[in-house]
C-alpha cells in the first residue's frame, strides 16, 4: 500500500521539471566541482540528502568556507558562507539560463567567484546554461516528493553500506545522471574503462571506474523510477545470477540488474524488499567476483552488543 514515507510520483507527471531541475544540479555542481580537490571516484563533486533538500559540502575560498543547498521545503537554492553571508535563490519556473545568470549574481553578492565549463555533461543535446532557454518548468510539489523518495532510499542504502567495513563510497547524488548512489570496493584495481557517456570526457569514466567495485543506485527512469545493481569488471555468469526478491531482473540493453521502485512502494516492508535487491546484487558480484568477504564484512548489529556490554558495566559502575 502506497504511504507518505515511499509516495508515488509517477515519472511521466514531472519531466519537465526534472529535466529543468537537472541543469541546475549541474550548474551548482560544477560550482562545487571546481571548489574542491579531486577526490578519488569523483566523490568531491556529488550531493548529499540533507534535511530539507539537497546539498554541496563545504567549499573553500579564499580562507572562508561556503555552501549551496536545494531547500525543497522553502523552495529556494540557500548559499552560505563561513563568514554569516546568506543568499537565496527562489526555486520557480524560469530558464535554466534565468537560473545560471541568478546562481552567479548570488555567489558575487558573498563575494565568491567560480569559473566553470557552462554547458551541461553526459546529457544530449548539451546546451550551454546561458542560452538554455528550452527547460524552464518547476513543481515545487513534484521535487518535494521526489527528495522525499530520496530520504527513505538513503536511509535503506546507509543501513546497507553500515556493514561494509571495506573502501565503501558515501551514499551521495550525482549530478550528471542525477542518480543516488553506493559503492562497494574490493580493494583490487579494474581495467580500464572503454564505455562512452555524452558530452563526457573519457577520463571522467576512468576515473569513476577505476577500482573493482559493486554499485547501487535510484533513478527516477521507468514508471515510478527504478533501483538498479551493476558490477565493474562484469565476472562471468553475473547476468544469470539469482537476485531477490520477485520483480528484479536482468536488463540486458542497460547491462545492470533493475528493479522498480513500485515493487518497494507496494511491499508489506519495503526496507526488507529493498535491502533484498541491495544484499543479493553485492553478494552475486562479491562471490562470483572472489571478493574477500570475510576480510570486508562485518556483523551489522555490532553497535548494539556494544551498547549492551556498556549498559551492563554501569550497573555493576553506577556513576
Amino acid at each position: 500500500m502506497d504511504t507518505p514515507q515511499w509516495p508515488q510520483l509517477p515519472t511521466d507527471s514531472w519531466t519537465d521539471t526534472r529535466e529543468t531541475f537537472h541543469m541546475w544540479t549541474q550548474i551548482v555542481g560544477k560550482i562545487q566541482m571546481v571548489g574542491t580537490p579531486l577526490v578519488n571516484h569523483w566523490w568531491n563533486v556529488s550531493f548529499d540528502i540533507t534535511a530539507r533538500g539537497l546539498g554541496t559540502r563545504l567549499i573553500p575560498y579564499h580562507g572562508r568556507g561556503f555552501d549551496m543547498e536545494f531547500d525543497f521545503i522553502d523552495q529556494q537554492l540557500v548559499l552560505r558562507c563561513s563568514d554569516g553571508g546568506r543568499v537565496t535563490v527562489a526555486l520557480e519556473p524560469k530558464t535554466v539560463a534565468d537560473f545560471f545568470a541568478e546562481t552567479l549574481d548570488a555567489l558575487k553578492q558573498l563575494g565568491v567567484g567560480a569559473e566553470i565549463i557552462p554547458a551541461p555533461n553526459e546529457v544530449e543535446p548539451a546546451i550551454p546554461f546561458a542560452e538554455d532557454t528550452e527547460h524552464k518548468s518547476y513543481d515545487g510539489e513534484a521535487m518535494r516528493t521526489f527528495w522525499t523518495q530520496l530520504v527513505q532510499i538513503n536511509r535503506v542504502f546507509e543501513l546497507h553500506r553500515a556493514w561494509f567495513v571495506g573502501k565503501a563510497s558515501p551514499v551521495q547524488l550525482f549530478w550528471g545522471s542525477l542518480d543516488l548512489s553506493v559503492t562497494r570496493y574490493s580493494g583490487r584495481g579494474a581495467p580500464p574503462h572503454t564505455g562512452s557517456v555524452p558530452n563526457c570526457a573519457p577520463f571522467v569514466m576512468e576515473e569513476a571506474e577505476s577500482r573493482e567495485n559493486a554499485a547501487a543506485g535510484f533513478w527516477a527512469g521507468g514508471t515510478e523510477g527504478m533501483f538498479y545493481a551493476y558490477c565493474y569488471p562484469t565476472p562471468d555468469g553475473y547476468a544469470d545470477a539469482t537476485i531477490k526478491p520477485e520483480g528484479a531482473h536482468w536488463d540486458s540493453d542497460l547491462g545492470e540488474f533493475v528493479m522498480p521502485y513500485e515493487v518497494v512502494r507496494t511491499a508489506k516492508d519495503p526496507d526488507a524488499t529493498l535491502m533484498a535487491f541491495l544484499d543479493s546484487t553485492y553478494a552475486a558480484a562479491a562471490d562470483l567476483g572472489k571478493w574477500d568477504r570475510k576480510m570486508l564484512e562485518e556483523n551489522p548489529d555490532r553497535l548494539d552488543k556494544y551498547i549492551r556490554a556498556e549498559r551492563e558495566e554501569l550497573k555493576e559502575h553506577p556513576f
